[in-house]
């Protein structure tokens, strides 16, 4: 159950909370595309529409990890145990009904284009990142195949800490569009500062999510994300720490290939929301180092045929893959 201090705390940063574990939050690239401002990366990386993208999380709060570059509420983090869950059916349709309702302010302003706004009720993209950790939701399998009888598409975000609920999705046929693991961590010294995480096995159960990751090639869309950070120039606790250190790239590369993702996301790190509080404007890299980096790692993963795909300097990303053609996804691909 939700702390009634929590849930004003997160209603306070224009979260909608839907029943007493879920919430949804209009994203400010939505916000960018109905103001005829342009979408984000992922549009133009898969072809996807910003302003009928949907981010929410069935698990707002609770997550296993505190990491540091995280710019949610992780001082909130109410652990791995969710407790009484509402149905999917019931959750999708409570956070459609309270997108619409943060959606409404929109029809009022000149600059949003009517069109997409109508649109925009009808949301094309359900993506499960918003906050905390989506597969600790006990009824993740039931919730994708929801979003699938809308004929809409699935992006799944995980922190790779609960193996065996990917399995389940597997072993459901309830497999997101799109699975993506973050992997901000080359190493297992680094990957326990940087994560913080409840859980004493947390680099072995990674390293199984690695595993299945690469078991589930041709079944759905696989990606791992590096957010970077650089080290910084002011005083700080953090200021040394960085995950994007010359040698970082080799250790990066071994675990891509071990799991063999269709995409890597690298993406440079924002000192956004809660993040502040840890690290500073200083600790983020500029586009030019993001793609100076990916360049590194590439050629390291060269033999298998990664390539830089395409980059997006306004979001600081770029994008490796071996298919250029498989960036766009297909209705039927869902």
């Amino acid at each position: 159950m939700m702390p009634i201090k929590v849930r004003k705390a997160l209603e306070n940063k224009k979260y909608a909370i839907v029943g007493n574990h879920s919430a949804v939050q209009i994203c400010r690239w939505t916000k960018s595309s109905l103001n005829g401002k342009g979408g984000c990366w992922k549009e133009k990386f898969y072809g996807i529409e910003s302003h009928r993208c949907c981010q929410f999380s069935p698990a707002v709060i609770w997550c296993e990890n505190r990491c540091l570059h995280c710019w949610r509420p992780i001082e909130m983090n109410l652990g791995a145990e969710i407790g009484k869950i509402e149905e999917p059916k019931e959750i999708i349709e409570g956070i459609i009904k309270a997108r619409k309702k943060l959606l409404s302010g929109f029809g009022g302003n000149k600059k949003t284009e009517k069109r997409k706004l109508k649109e925009a009720q009808n949301p094309s993209l359900f993506t499960l990142s918003l906050s905390g950790e989506p597969t600790l939701y006990p009824k993740l399998a039931e919730m994708i195949k929801e979003i699938r009888k809308r004929g809409a598409i699935s992006f799944l975000v995980t922190n790779g800490q609960n193996p065996e609920a990917l399995k389940a999705l597997e072993k459901n046929k309830a497999l997101p569009t799109q699975l993506t693991l973050s992997l901000n961590a080359p190493n297992k010294t680094l990957f326990h500062v940087w994560h913080n995480s409840l859980r004493k096995d947390a680099w072995n159960r990674f390293n199984k999510t690695l595993k299945i990751l690469k078991n589930l090639k041709g079944k759905t869309r696989r990606v791992i994300r590096l957010t970077l950070v650089k080290e910084g120039s002011e005083k700080g606790k953090f200021k040394e720490l960085s995950n994007m250190k010359p040698e970082h790239v080799k250790e990066y590369a071994n675990l891509i290939l071990f799991a063999e993702p269709d995409f890597i996301h690298v993406k440079g790190f924002k000192s956004l929301g809660n993040s502040r509080e840890r690290l500073g404007y200083d600790k983020q890299p500029f586009h030019e180092e993001v793609r100076e980096f990916a360049k590194k790692l590439q050629k390291e993963l060269a033999k298998n045929k990664y390539k830089v795909l395409a980059e997006e300097e306004k979001s600081c990303v770029v994008l490796l893959g071996k298919d250029k053609k498989m960036m766009k996804i297909q209705k039927n691909k869902i």
